[in-house]
């Protein structure tokens, strides 16, 4: 079979760019964000339609905390592929995270733009966990004169129920606590616990004692039960 030059010619710069993307990749899964931005920014001059680049970038425009810079290339990703929920998930934390931080004007203009992108998400994968825990913040954050409501917020939280116990469990316990519910949230955070056993279900009950019962020895002892637990 022959092989065109033009082919022979295009193979090395496909391998260099491929090589290229790992480094940069492996660079993204050690945290070195700094170290694996620019490697990405080159890949997506040479093709600015590949997803997985834009989508890095996006990630660490989020970890930086570049959240105008984090909307732009989440915003790209669901116009190339609009039938993709975490793309409008991403997005619509991006635009949450500029609305926190901008003032309260800011966040006026972008409060549509973020609850349609989690509830998009949420069209697209009625079983998306983060959307829902997105939509609980956004309901609790939000001032009742512009929309927000624990109603609603315990609804979403209701639906994790269904998908996710754990979740369940986790989000009525954060709900108490946002309201200061604290020996009601405790409860929760016990059941979480109990059914999850995971590093995060321990860390939220003594994230609780020490910061909002004052009781750090509690904290301690929660901590500890789960090192035990978890001995090689």
């Amino acid at each position: 079979m022959k092989i065109s030059s033009a082919f022979l010619l295009f193979l090395p710069m496909a391998i260099f760019s491929q090589t290229n993307f790992e480094k940069a990749e492996k660079l993204f899964k050690q945290e070195k964000f700094a170290a694996a931005k620019p490697i990405f920014e080159s890949s997506y001059k040479e093709n600015p339609n590949q997803l997985k680049t834009i989508e890095y970038l996006g990630d660490i425009a989020s970890n930086t905390k570049d959240w105008d810079k984090a909307a732009f290339y989440y915003e790209k990703l669901k116009t190339l592929k609009p039938n993709e929920a975490d793309y409008y998930y991403k997005y619509g934390g991006a635009l949450g995270m500029r609305a926190q931080t901008g003032g309260k004007w800011v966040a006026i203009k972008l409060i549509s733009d973020i609850r349609g992108s989690f509830e998009k998400a949420l069209s697209l994968n009625p079983n998306h966990i983060g959307a829902r825990w997105a939509l609980i913040e956004y309901y609790l954050q939000l001032p009742a004169f512009v929309g927000g409501s624990e109603r609603k917020a315990q609804r979403y939280s209701n639906e994790l129920f269904k998908i996710s116990p754990v979740d369940g469990y986790l989000s009525k316990a954060h709900i108490d606590e946002y309201f200061k519910r604290y020996k009601s949230a405790e409860k929760n955070y016990i059941k979480a616990l109990q059914m999850g056993g995971s590093k995060n279900t321990y860390q939220r009950l003594a994230d609780l004692y020490r910061e909002k019962l004052h009781q750090p020895e509690k904290a301690l002892q929660v901590l500890q039960e789960y090192k035990e637990k978890n001995k090689s």
